[in-house]
């Protein structure tokens, strides 16, 4: 293959996994003028039409599709391939990206930044937060910190933390107003803040246990949102009931007597927070450090 031949096909993967000539020319770092050319270069090469491009979007064809399924792993293959062997080299460098909760950005993460930096000056994190479920693969991110219950297939997890209670919380003037449910069934006569954690953008159904009888309740209010602190505010405002297993605000409300638990008998444990990566991949050197890090295996022992 020449060289030519793999900067336009790396140049397409790049176009079909961000949907977007602007955000593919910064990832490789050319002018969106200069990507339009060399995408069209591939197309006359290959004499089929790759991508089919509007004013507002960018999708491949039906050929685009095809090639993109069996040019996107061999590409990402070579990236790491020839990072590893970097990586080999030299000592500790490089980005790393993480895509990760915003919980996990406060509990695990903040806390030890700058331990990370002062053991490893020369790796530069880009942190992502994000709470859906978004494609650290398609996202080209080294890594994701989700709860364990809700990660994608094919990765190797490691346990950041232990399980975590859902609670289902409200203002007291919000109960006060419309009452405390008893049953999960209630919620249908509630107004709730839903949860959009789904890649297919569907809301979260929510979960609840007892005595073995397990349910799950979808559930309709005036606010839906995939992001843990707008969804605690919401609660705290008076806008309904939130179903949180992010306990920083929550627990803090809660003894302030600013928000209060409803439904404790039919809570459900969920798994703690977990970092995953795809399974075949090797570890960055960055990446296994930034994991030692963050379960401060990288502190000296007293």
């Amino acid at each position: 293959m020449r060289g030519s031949d793999f900067a336009e096909l790396k140049a397409f993967v790049a176009v079909v996994e961000r949907a977007s000539f602007a955000r593919a020319a910064e990832f490789l770092g050319l002018s969106p003028s200069a990507l339009s050319q060399t995408i069209r270069q591939l197309e006359a090469r290959l004499g089929v039409r790759l991508l089919n491009r509007t004013t507002r979007s960018v999708a491949p064809t039906a050929a685009g599709a095809q090639l993109h399924e069996r040019m996107a792993p061999l590409i990402r293959d070579m990236d790491e391939a020839v990072a590893q062997a970097c990586a080999a080299a030299s000592q500790t460098g490089g980005t790393l990206r993480i895509n990760t909760l915003g919980m996990a950005v406060r509990q695990i993460i903040a806390p030890r930044l700058a331990r990370f930096h002062r053991a490893h000056p020369d790796v530069v994190l880009d942190i992502v937060v994000d709470d859906a479920l978004s494609d650290i693969v398609a996202g080209r991110f080294d890594a994701g910190i989700r709860v364990g219950g809700r990660l994608e297939k094919d990765m190797i997890a490691v346990r950041l933390t232990p399980d975590v209670k859902m609670i289902a919380v409200a203002s007291p003037e919000y109960l006060a107003h419309k009452g405390t449910p008893r049953a999960p069934d209630d919620l249908h006569n509630h107004s709730c803040i839903n949860w959009r954690l789904r890649a297919d953008g569907s809301p979260y159904r929510w979960e609840f246990e007892k005595k073995g009888k397990r349910l799950e309740v979808s559930v309709a209010g005036i606010l839906t949102t995939n992001q843990a602190d707008l969804g605690a505010e919401a609660a705290l405002q008076g806008l309904g009931i939130l179903y949180a297993f992010d306990h920083d605000r929550i627990d803090d409300a809660i003894a302030q007597g600013r928000l209060v638990q409803v439904l404790a008998d039919w809570s459900i444990s969920r798994p703690g927070l977990f970092l995953y990566y795809p399974n075949r991949r090797h570890p960055r050197p960055a990446l296994g450090a930034f994991i030692d890090c963050l379960l401060d295996r990288d502190m000296p022992a007293s």
